[in-house]
């Protein structure tokens, strides 16, 4: 059974740094690209960060990009997303999920959301 488990949401003020883990099981990093999505109240969903499955190529929207790291761990089948000097707009829902190749819409797999909130 594929499963994708997000934690380390919480609550963090302005400026604060958060890391965001993806524990993946059924299927290994070599076989499906990792991305970020987020979902905060009113909006629409936005892609956040993703990165490749075979050549590790990472992506980032252009309010991610400076402040997020996205990375992974094979060995824990595992992918993070460091984000730092988080502000209030980056409160949301954040959910990791599962594509083919990164870019590709919708993913193949979700997983349940962690919540991130940011103080001012």
């Amino acid at each position: 059974e594929v499963q994708l488990v997000e934690s380390g949401g919480g609550l963090v003020q302005a400026g604060g740094s958060l890391r965001l883990s993806c524990a993946a099981s059924g299927f290994t990093l070599d076989d499906y690209a990792i991305g970020w999505f987020r979902q905060a109240p009113g909006k629409e969903r936005e892609g956040v960060s993703c990165i490749g499955s075979s050549d590790g190529r990472t992506y980032y929207a252009d309010s991610a990009e400076g402040r997020f790291t996205i990375s992974s761990d094979n060995a824990k089948n595992t992918v993070y997303l460091q984000m730092n000097s988080l502000k209030p707009e980056d409160t949301a829902v954040y959910y990791c999920t599962a594509h083919l190749v990164c870019g590709t819409y919708p993913p193949d797999y979700w997983g349940q959301g962690t919540q991130v909130t940011v103080s001012s």
